[in-house]
């Protein structure tokens, strides 16, 4: 097998059109993150923000009307959620759901199984290659061992939720992980254990694309660009003086009429 050029992109999304119940929310969405990269996406809500991660992941109930995603240079348009999921895009939800009855050991040991193999039973993952494999990850995620045995995010707190989206995550060794707003409703110290978890992945060779509406996350995990949405487009792309410029203005004032807005002049007021 040939191996990728190295300018290949690691996800590449180009002119993008997509929405749900026949209302359109992405708008000609350009976006290009290398391998490596880490790439923020902030917005107002509403902006199409969580649409284009659940676009990118496959999700049933949005059409793509207009567009292209390329990821590692495969297209991605007829591969359904699973395919997706196999040729490595990782998505952490928002809004994680319980499975009542299902301990997390079961849980990630059949997502491995599904994410290596392709889903044949044949080649299972051994338990003590499993066990080894996820207590190391448990370790950097610092997380107690005895989560393990319980059902997945039944009774969790939203910061326990949060990590186990990113033990999922450091297990998976996905391509590309998209983090719907893992940092929504976490404390101070929840925070830094899941942006740890995240630097962790990155370190291991994991592209991230992390939505957010805060700057608080992105002092402890470093993006490469941010994008800024605006009515399902990308209004500005930057370094992270661009999260900093909207914590401090908020948005309106890149919906200034004619407002043409240069990244490099940022933060030097």
């Amino acid at each position: 097998m040939m191996s990728l050029a190295p300018e290949t992109p690691l996800l590449a999304v180009r002119d993008l059109w997509a929405g749900i119940d026949g209302k359109t929310i992405l708008k000609g969405v350009n976006l290009v993150v290398r391998p490596g990269e880490v790439h923020a996406i902030m917005g107002r809500n509403g902006s199409g923000k969580s649409t284009l991660a659940h676009v990118l992941m496959g999700h049933p109930a949005y059409e793509v009307t207009r567009g292209d995603v390329f990821l590692d240079g495969r297209d991605l348009r007829d591969l359904d959620v699973t395919e997706r999921a196999r040729a490595g895009l990782f998505l952490g939800f928002q809004y994680p759901v319980a499975i009542p009855g299902v301990p997390v050991t079961g849980f990630l040991r059949a997502a491995l199984r599904a994410r290596r193999s392709g889903g044949s039973e044949s080649a299972d993952v051994p338990v003590r290659e499993f066990r080894r494999t996820l207590l190391g990850a448990m370790r950097e995620a610092g997380i107690p061992e005895d989560f393990a045995s319980r059902p997945v995010n039944e009774g969790f707190s939203g910061g326990e939720k949060k990590r186990l989206e990113v033990l999922q995550m450091l297990m998976l060794k996905p391509r590309l992980a998209i983090l719907d707003e893992t940092d929504s409703g976490l404390d101070i110290d929840a925070l830094k254990a899941v942006a740890d978890g995240i630097n962790r992945g990155i370190a291991a060779g994991i592209g991230v694309l992390l939505i957010t509406h805060y700057q608080r996350i992105l002092d402890h995990v470093k993006p490469d660009v941010v994008h800024v949405f605006l009515d399902g487009r990308v209004a500005l792309s930057g370094g992270p003086e661009v999260a900093r410029e909207l914590e401090e203005r908020g948005y309106e004032w890149l919906e200034a009429p004619g407002e043409a807005v240069n990244p490099a002049s940022l933060g030097t007021r």
